[in-house]
């Protein structure tokens, strides 16, 4: 009798120990899924507020910082309808605004580009008018003067002098010629100017030179 009892109890236990086994089983599969759960609804609710701010242009980030959030909201491959229609949208929207923003780099470069093709000939045509108002003797200051006349589109390119300025314009001396000036810093043997502005043509030439007292 002891014996039918003790086996019927180890046949009790081991049934509330593989049902035991199989609830804590299930238990633990429910708790992973309503956590994921949980960080899928967390990852949809913060996709939706980042792309609905970036297409509002309520947000303080780069272009490149929206791109990066966009795409990492893309890694997530939510495969939700609202995310996807404003994933569809931002894109759109940063699309232009990348072709915007190589748009003015380009423009700046080339900006920059003009700004230094500018430069090489006013400092050159400075130093050149410094050295001719110095040289040792007319033939060195010839010699840099036809130098000199090799910048400009002709011997006759005009020479407008600043003498002052008021309210945004500017009053100018007698007209005179880049060939004429270039003889007279020869003949006085000083530079009194400085080059304010030039104007080239399509070759790169000087066309019009405009000077300020230093």
């Amino acid at each position: 009798m002891k014996h039918k009892i003790t086996t019927v109890i180890m046949i009790l236990l081991a049934a509330f120990i593989t049902l035991g086994g199989t609830t804590s089983c299930k238990s633990k599969k429910r708790l992973a899924r309503e956590a994921a759960e949980a960080e899928y609804k967390a990852r949809v609710a913060e996709a939706t507020k980042d792309l609905t701010a970036i297409l509002d242009d309520e947000t303080m980030w780069t272009l490149e910082e929206k791109e990066n959030r966009v795409q990492t909201i893309k890694d997530w491959n939510l495969q939700n309808a609202e995310v996807d229609d404003l994933l569809f949208q931002v894109e759109k929207k940063l699309a232009r605004e990348r072709a915007q923003a190589e748009q003015k780099a380009e423009e700046e470069r080339k900006a920059a580009e003009e700004a230094a093709k500018a430069k090489l000939p006013k400092n050159m045509l400075e130093t050149n008018l410094g050295k001719i108002a110095a040289a040792g003797g007319t033939t060195q200051a010839n010699n840099l003067i036809n130098e000199t006349l090799q910048l400009f589109e002709s011997n006759n390119v005009p020479v407008l002098i600043i003498i002052s300025q008021a309210g945004g314009f500017n009053d100018y001396d007698r007209p005179t010629t880049i060939e004429n000036y270039l003889n007279y810093v020869k003949d006085q043997k000083v530079s009194r100017n400085r080059v304010a502005n030039l104007k080239f043509n399509e070759n790169g030439k000087i066309t019009e030179v405009e000077l300020i007292k230093k």
